[in-house]
């Protein structure tokens, strides 16, 4: 199974802090900078590019030797509070298509490849509060004029169960699909969040085998926690195994994407932290090297649950004398 080493990003807020400590972006980039193994980070719009100056957070990652992968839309602010794409007054849909083009023009302008749509605000709180099929044609004809504003750029959307919504439009992986079907443009996929996924009720690995079989995967969130919510904790905590599955099923569908460690460091060190999930990926995808791959298949083969998790346990444990 062996394979390329993944570039490795990191979420840059998460090296901000709070409160009154609270840095700006341009600084944190050169925290971010100094964890050995991060050679990427991907930056939120348009909370990344206010404040500071629309280009000072660029020069910053440029100069600090760090490559910016991603745009990761956000829509804060009351006039999003009710909807983004799906919002009911016209005006505030607008706004929001009209920021997500914003975002893919500076991608494009930048050489920043991709641009990841969390689409938090669209959906729904009560029964009988939303039309359904209306919902879904304004996400949908919204996807598609953000994705056409420069087929250079790719745009995927990053599904999510709930929060801030009770309940999201874009749920899980099968509807990320669907909407990428009916999109029906080149530079349209999908982001899974590991999180997001485990929140959603799916086996990542599944889900991430349907978005590859289809050349949909664009990018990859890597964090952990319980499955009740986006706790964002290390990765591979929680659920080593399905990380590494995750990681197995990447790997043997060639995915050479950045990584992204979506992760809330709120109680102990970003940096430490940050570096943990570095040492920790490094881990899995050297413990993947060495996955005797033939007889894994064979296992799978038969849907030999007992014989594929005892290989993959003598890898981490030792063969058994058994």
């Amino acid at each position: 199974m062996a394979g390329a080493e993944h570039r490795f990003a990191t979420r840059l807020n998460s090296f901000r802090g709070g409160g009154s400590q609270k840095i700006s972006a341009v600084d944190a980039v050169g925290v971010v900078a100094a964890v050995e193994g991060v050679s990427a980070v991907e930056l939120n719009y348009p909370q990344h590019f206010v404040g500071d100056g629309n280009r000072s957070v660029l020069a910053a990652a440029d100069a600090a030797g760090l490559a910016v992968t991603a745009l990761n839309l956000r829509w804060d602010g009351p006039d999003f509070v009710h909807g983004a794409f799906t919002h009911p007054v016209a005006k505030n849909r607008e706004l929001a298509i009209r920021n997500a083009c914003d975002a893919v023009d500076l991608a494009g302008q930048n050489n920043i490849e991709h641009v990841i749509l969390w689409m938090g605000p669209d959906g729904y709180d009560y029964p009988f509060q939303a039309n359904y099929r209306a919902l879904w044609d304004l996400e949908i004809e919204g996807f598609r004029q953000v994705a056409a504003r420069n087929p250079g750029v790719r745009v995927s959307v990053e599904y999510k169960p709930s929060d801030p919504r009770r309940t999201s439009l874009i749920r899980s992986m099968s509807d990320s699909l669907l909407a990428v079907q009916e999109v029906g443009l080149d530079n349209f996929g999908v982001t899974l969040d590991f999180c997001h996924s485990l929140m959603a009720g799916e086996q990542p690995a599944a889900a991430a085998a349907l978005a590859l079989r289809a050349n949909k995967l664009f990018g990859v969130h890597l964090n952990d926690g319980y499955g009740l919510a986006d706790d964002g904790l290390m990765v591979g905590v929680v659920h080593p195994w399905h990380t590494l599955e995750l990681l197995a099923e990447m790997r043997d569908s060639y995915f050479v994407g950045t990584i992204y460690f979506d992760t809330f460091p709120d109680r102990v060190d970003p940096a430490r932290e940050c570096a943990a999930n570095v040492k920790t990926m490094r881990r899995m995808l050297a413990l993947l090297d060495r996955v005797p791959v033939a007889d894994l298949r064979a296992a799978q083969a038969g849907q030999d649950a007992i014989r594929a998790t005892q290989l993959i346990q003598d890898l981490l444990f030792g063969a058994s004398n058994d």
